[in-house]
């Protein structure tokens, strides 16, 4: 599904998810559901569910033109067990410094991706906003915190290393501290097949098990 994004970009086809792994949060119609889904696409039975992206501004420019994401922007450490120091700014104005193995600015759709697994919180696709991650902090007291998704997030980064890695989705480059970064939302947007009887509440009780009790 990711992978799709980067083909179809500003062009906005469509895209069907055929859940062929595990979890699979965008692509949720089954390989067993194959056949009745592409039929029911074939009619013209669906809704299109509007996902908003993340975009990337770097100086040097990373990533060519495939400098957009579904999911997620990632700042990571890199050949060291040492943690790194990410000082965020949003708007101009300093969020705060994280001591940690990294931190995650996802989209509402990459809220149930690697955010989810380090504490982050569901949000709902249409919230139009950004979720600020922080990879095992040093700080108990940090915490994930939700902005608007018309705010600008810039960074600042240390550490002992001197590289880094920054990813979008699952691409990845490294880079050093000299590196300018900055994080707006697309102009651009992904457009999901949605089939009769699919909902984002369903699919995360579908996947996350909600209202499943092994004593039932």
């Amino acid at each position: 599904m990711l992978e799709s994004v980067t083909y179809v970009r500003k062009a906005e086809v469509p895209i069907l998810g055929i859940n062929t792994g595990r979890l699979g949060f965008l692509a949720i119609n089954s390989r067993d559901d194959m056949e009745a889904a592409i039929t029911a696409l074939v009619e013209g039975q669906y809704r299109l569910d509007t996902r908003s992206l993340l975009r990337l501004t770097s100086s040097p420019k990373l990533f060519g033109d495939i400098n957009f994401a579904l999911n997620d922007f990632t700042i990571m450490k890199k050949d060291t067990s040492a943690m790194i120091t990410v000082h965020v700014f949003v708007d101009g104005q300093l969020l705060n410094s994280y001591w940690a193995d990294g931190i995650i600015v996802s989209t509402p759709t990459g809220s149930t991706g690697y955010s989810l697994s380090c504490g982050g919180p569901l949000v709902y696709p249409e919230s139009e906003s950004f979720i600020i991650t922080p990879v095992s902090p040093h700080n108990l007291g940090t915490r994930p915190i939700v902005l608007s998704d018309k705010s600008e997030i810039t960074f600042q980064i240390e550490g002992r290393s001197k590289k880094y890695l920054v990813s979008l989705d699952s691409r990845f480059e490294t880079i050093d501290e000299s590196v300018k970064l900055k994080i707006k939302k697309e102009k651009f947007h992904v457009k999901l097949v949605q089939l009769p009887g699919q909902h984002y509440f369903h699919t995360l009780r579908q996947k996350l098990n909600w209202g499943l009790d092994i004593r039932n």
